[in-house]
């Protein structure tokens, strides 16, 4: 990203993590004796070119080397380049080359974004003759500053949440339904990028396959345990039946043999 500076020039210059940066100023249609790139809010010197000297200079050094090895300065035109930038570049850079005449970029670098994960709140599947037919959706995002996160539906926005320049984790519910045909995405977005993740229902919000797994675990134990006491009432009447019709038959017997 190139940018064209003028006298008191103030505007923004947008750039991801790991762009390359070049400041520029046309050092031909000014006389100069000193030129100097000075960071903001630190005022920390980073560059200066001296006539008088005939000397060229890159403290790259400085604030902890954030700047070591990235510090390009064209002594021809002046420009300063800032190579494999991070957002601790982020700052207010000022070229100075003379007492009253300076110009200033306000430059912005932000981190790269990752793509948000969307997770399902239900814990069981449902059946077509439940009473629930709603499944709890969440995206997430952990780690992120200056970012938007949003729910949309198709192109329509349905609800969104935004984080500070602290870095934090950032989550946002959905509920839809178990048929919904819908198509759904959630989108991490800042003013120059974004990050979209597509919702599957179909994975994430499932019907269930039979009348067993319909069922939460406390219905199905309920429904097995019942099936158990069916089947012993059952034996015990069979037993119950088979012992009565021998002891009928003994009795016919006894009184067969008396007469």
């Amino acid at each position: 990203m190139i940018i064209n500076g003028d006298e008191d020039y103030a505007g923004e210059i947008l750039l991801m993590e790991g762009d390359l940066l070049t400041l520029t100023f046309n050092l031909a249609k000014i006389k100069y004796e000193r030129i100097q790139w000075w960071f903001r809010p630190e005022i920390t010197l980073l560059a200066e070119i001296n006539k008088q000297t005939d000397s060229m200079t890159v403290y790259d050094d400085v604030l902890d080397g954030r700047f070591r090895d990235r510090l390009k300065l064209d002594d021809q035109t002046g420009s300063l380049t800032i190579t494999n930038t991070t957002t601790e570049h982020s700052g207010l850079y000022q070229l100075k080359f003379s007492i009253n005449s300076r110009s200033y970029f306000c430059v912005i670098v932000y981190a790269r974004l990752p793509v948000p994960v969307i997770s399902s709140n239900s814990s069981q599947c449902f059946s077509s003759s439940s009473s629930q037919q709603n499944c709890s959706l969440l995206c997430s995002v952990l780690n992120v500053s200056h970012v938007t996160l949003s729910w949309y539906k198709g192109n329509s926005l349905l609800s969104s949440i935004s984080a500070s320049d602290l870095s934090i984790s950032l989550s946002l519910p959905l509920e839809v339904e178990y048929q919904d045909k819908n198509t759904y995405s959630c989108v991490l977005n800042n003013p120059i990028s974004n990050q979209t993740r597509h919702l599957d229902i179909s994975k994430l919000c499932h019907m269930c396959s039979d009348s067993v797994h319909c069922c939460g675990s406390t219905e199905a134990v309920i429904r097995l345990v019942l099936s158990a006491l069916v089947g012993v009432a059952t034996v015990i009447l069979v037993v119950y039946d088979i012992r009565s019709r021998r002891a009928q038959q003994d009795q016919t017997h006894i009184h067969t043999s008396e007469i």
